[in-house]
């Protein structure tokens, strides 16, 4: 795999935590060891940020905790450093005597003591002449951070055993039970010339005492897959199908703060059996044909389960596996009575970015020259993308379920019947319905309870995954379709607070399906599943031992691939009795063959 800007930060991450841990699998268990982890990285957190991450009642952190508050702590920059001094200079001569940072530093902020002001003073009086040169400091301290993770880069880089520790230990947020879940019946397995499965033979030196037996004990998978560029061979359309009952559904997945992606589920009434056809694809939202909205690369799928509201009575139905261009679909026979479909990405195309970007912060509203505020042109043409995104059934208006959908979103809040009333009476309206007018005077209003303050907007904004500059970076809307044949089917959002467990069942159950189980020898009770579908591979680890295990993944042999994790190596921590899904794998670039390498190994307790 090409090193993207996501690996470069996750091996600053692991530089900056094996800098102070021998391993990324050891758990920080103090504040104070949270502290030095995020100063090793070149942060500077305040004692209220460290009471934020670490609340009252935590025990401990992991590695992949570090990396999502790592993501939200901007790093120490000189020049803020050197603003912050500058108001401290009365006498504005570059230098603080000892007693103007006692004086700021005991009554101020996080107050310190006289001790503290003393300890600090003594490590930045750099010329030892009772002065603080702050311009001086601020170059020393911007050179030891930078020396300090070099330094710790080119250890991790140079030793060996580090470099095999080389991994995070994400686990899915809700690991299935192996005996609480019912199996689909086996599909037909794919042929050794697609899925090549070999005993590793490699001769590089591990750092465990035990490589005789780690080498032994892994498995080499190997899958070259096509440009997915082309239209799916075994895709088949009904050829009548514009004579076939047709309803729509909008929807947007959202990349939330931890990295989960979510999104809402939809309920689907059959009322007797029939042909179906489902189809999901992304939105696309441009106005421009030859220049579509960024995220029609993203990857969707759609899981009909049936069953309620929990994992433990739903049953995986059938899943979206073939692909034509944007579009991922699925046709069968569904007999009568109400499913669940639950839309799904991989992550491999919607993740965080951990690229810094200086974009100048778009503005909003303006006053005009009567002095009324009125919203920018820009800020408006968001707001329509929003309209159509949150118009769910596309009918070009928002009823009250549609706009509760977004208020639930944006505030957490619903709009009661009384206060949709007032909408309808001050805004514009049809068919007792918000139109896309009506949905910008909304918004106008809103400015003007704020006299112009833009940041209730922009809480809005982000919720629905903008930047500030105004480009929808951590959203993907979709739009879902169902075909029947021989009856009107009923297509209803809605959202579950147990949607994410019931879809992560759902996309295990999808793969140890199709996929034919593999033991890591010398582990009978560990099994790899690898599923090979149009456009992904996705993986599966059962533990069907009495004991937690730590599988490490390696996919640096891997070319033109893109890891759902983020990372070309890592490490799963699998507890006694249960499967997680391990990654998914897709092209980075759709339009090149590539070639997913992976190798699945035990790591032994340390």
């Amino acid at each position: 795999m090409q090193h993207s800007e996501e690996e470069r930060f996750y091996m600053t991450c692991r530089a900056a935590y094996l800098s102070v841990f021998r391993s990324s699998l050891v758990n920080m268990t103090s504040k104070d060891q949270l502290c030095t982890v995020l100063q090793q990285a070149g942060r500077n957190p305040s004692q209220k940020a460290l009471d934020k991450y670490w609340p009252p009642g935590t025990k401990n952190l992991n590695f992949d905790d570090f990396c999502e508050i790592l993501k939200k702590e901007k790093p120490a920059e000189p020049d803020e450093l050197m603003r912050i001094f500058k108001k401290f200079d009365v006498n504005c001569d570059g230098y603080i005597s000892h007693e103007e940072l006692s004086r700021v530093l005991t009554s101020s902020g996080e107050k310190m003591s006289p001790k503290e002001v003393d300890e600090i003073f003594s490590l930045a009086d750099v010329n030892k002449d009772g002065k603080l040169d702050y311009a001086e400091f601020c170059r020393l301290l911007g050179s030891t951070v930078e020396q300090c993770q070099t330094a710790a880069l080119e250890k991790l880089e140079t030793d060996a055993k580090l470099k095999r520790q080389n991994f995070g230990n994400q686990l899915e947020n809700s690991p299935q039970s192996l005996e609480s879940q019912p199996e689909l019946p086996a599909a037909q397995t794919q042929s050794r010339t697609e899925l090549e499965t070999t005993q590793r033979k490699d001769s590089r030196s591990s750092s465990r005492p035990s490589s005789a037996r780690s080498r032994r004990s892994s498995l080499s998978t190997a899958i070259t897959m096509g440009t997915g560029s082309t239209k799916s061979g075994r895709l088949a359309e009904p050829k009548s199908l514009q004579d076939w009952h047709h309803t729509l559904m909008r929807g947007c997945f959202y990349l939330e703060e931890d990295g989960t992606i979510v999104s809402l589920q939809y309920r689907l009434q059959i009322p007797e059996a029939t042909g179906v056809y489902l189809t999901i694809r992304p939105l696309n939202l441009s106005p421009i044909p030859e220049k579509p909205s960024p995220w029609m690369c993203v990857d969707t799928a759609l899981y009909v389960v049936t069953g309620n509201k929990t994992k433990e009575d739903s049953t995986l139905v059938c899943f979206t596996e073939l692909r034509d261009k944007e579009r991922f679909v699925w046709r069968g026979e569904l007999n009568a009575g109400s499913y669940l479909l639950m839309p799904f990405t991989t992550g491999c195309r919607l993740m965080k970015s951990t690229k810094k970007t200086t974009t100048k912060t778009a503005q909003l509203v303006n006053r005009t020259q009567s002095g009324e505020l009125e919203l920018t042109k820009e800020f408006k043409a968001a707001l329509s993308d929003i309209f159509e995104v949150i118009d769910l059934d596309g009918s070009g208006l928002l009823s009250l379920e549609e706009y509760n959908f977004f208020e639930q979103r944006t505030s957490g809040e619903k709009c009661d019947e009384d206060a949709w009333a007032i909408c309808k009476e001050n805004f514009d309206t049809q068919k007792n319905e918000l139109t896309r007018q009506g949905f910008l005077e909304l918004n106008l209003m809103e400015a003007n309870d704020r006299e112009g303050d833009p940041r209730d907007l922009w809480l809005t904004l982000e919720a629905m995954g903008y930047n500030r500059s105004l480009e929808m970076v951590e959203a993907c809307p979709f739009v879902i379709e169902v075909y029947c044949e021989d009856v009107k089917a009923t297509l209803q959002a809605v959202h579950l607070d147990s949607g994410i467990k019931m879809l992560n069942s759902a996309v295990q159950r999808s793969v140890t399906s199709k996929a034919e189980a593999r033991s890591l020898k010398g582990h009978e009770n560990v099994l790899v599943y690898t599923y090979k579908g149009e456009s992904r591979i996705s993986s599966v680890i059962a533990n069907k031992s009495n004991q937690k295990v730590t599988v490490h993944i390696n996919n640096e042999q891997s070319k033109n691939c893109a890891s759902s994790r983020g990372l070309s190596m890592f490490a799963v921590e699998v507890p006694a009795r249960t499967k997680m899904v391990c990654q998914h794998v897709m092209a980075s670039n759709d339009q090149q063959e590539w070639t997913y390498n992976c190798i699945e190994s035990i790591i032994p307790s340390l």
